[in-house]
C-alpha cells in the first residue's frame, strides 16, 4: 500500500479504512476482527470507491446523526462539533421564523442546528462545493422541508440565488478564508448577526477587517484549543452591525 487511512467515528461504532495501493498493485485480502468498511483510492482519477461495507460513517452532534462520506470533513476531537455548535448558537440567538445562510456548510452541521431552532416557518440555505458533502447534507437534512442545499463555490452560487436580505449567517470557510468579494456580498444582506468559524487566525483577521469596512463589528471572539498537542485552534467570531458613527 502507498497509504492507509483509518477512520473511527466518535458518534457511532462505525469504522473505515481507505486504502491507496501502489501503482499496479492489488488490494490485499484481509480478515478483520470487527466490522470495518473498506474503500479504495482509484489509481487513475484519485476518486474513492467502495470495496466493502458502507461508504460513510455516522457521527452525532446536537442530538442529530450525521452521515459523513469517505473523504468528507468532520471535526476529529470527539467534543468539537457540539462545542462549536453551542458557541455559534449562543452567539446568533436564532429566533423562530428567521432566514439563515450556512456557507461552506459541509455535511450540514450548522444548517441542522439552525433549522431546529428556527422552527417550521424558518428557512436555511446551505452552500457547499464538495459533491459528496452536498449529497450527505441533503440526506442528513431531509427531515427539514425548509432547508435547501446548493452545490458550488459560495462566491458563484450566492449571487445567483437572488437573495437580498437574511437574518443570520454562518460561514465556516477553508483555511484561506472567505475573501473580500464574499465578505462584501455578505455585508450587503443586512444580517442582524454573523457567525464566522475559522481555523486560520490570519485569514480570520483579514476578513474581519473586510467586515469592518462593510459596517460590522466583532461582538464576541472565542478560541477553542481542540488539539493541545499541536495547538490547532478553532475561532468563533460573532459579528453585528456597528452603531452609526462607531
Amino acid at each position: 500500500m502507498a497509504s492507509v487511512e483509518a477512520i473511527a467515528a466518535t458518534g457511532s461504532q462505525d469504522r473505515m479504512v481507505i486504502l491507496e495501493p501502489r501503482p499496479g498493485a492489488r488490494l490485499p485480502l484481509v480478515e478483520l476482527d470487527r466490522p470495518v468498511s473498506v474503500m479504495r483510492v482509484d489509481e487513475k482519477d484519485g476518486g474513492i470507491h467502495r470495496v466493502h461495507g458502507r461508504a460513510f460513517v455516522r457521527e452525532r452532534a446536537d442530538d442529530h446523526t450525521y452521515r459523513v462520506g469517505s473523504g468528507g470533513f468532520w471535526q476529529v476531537h470527539p467534543k468539537a462539533a457540539d462545542t462549536l455548535v453551542k458557541a455559534v448558537m449562543q452567539g446568533l440567538l436564532p429566533r423562530k421564523g428567521e432566514m439563515a445562510l450556512d456557507l461552506y456548510c459541509g455535511v450540514g452541521l450548522f444548517a441542522g442546528a439552525l433549522a431546529d431552532r428556527l422552527g417550521e416557518k424558518g428557512a436555511v440555505l446551505g452552500i457547499e462545493s464538495g459533491k459528496r458533502a452536498v449529497e450527505d447534507a441533503r440526506h442528513n437534512l431531509a427531515g427539514f422541508p425548509r432547508v435547501r442545499i446548493e452545490q458550488g463555490k459560495v462566491e458563484s452560487v450566492l449571487p445567483r440565488t437572488g437573495i437580498t436580505e437574511v437574518d443570520l449567517i454562518v460561514l465556516d470557510p477553508p483555511r484561506a478564508g472567505a475573501g473580500r468579494r464574499t465578505v462584501d456580498h455578505l455585508t450587503s444582506l443586512g444580517a442582524r448577526r454573523i457567525a464566522y468559524v475559522a481555523c486560520d487566525p490570519a485569514a480570520l483577521a483579514r476578513d474581519l477587517g473586510y467586515f469592518r469596512d462593510g459596517g460590522y463589528r466583532v461582538r464576541t471572539l472565542r478560541a477553542f484549543d481542540l488539539f493541545p498537542m499541536t495547538h490547532h485552534v478553532e475561532c468563533v467570531a460573532i459579528l453585528e452591525p456597528a452603531a452609526k458613527g462607531a
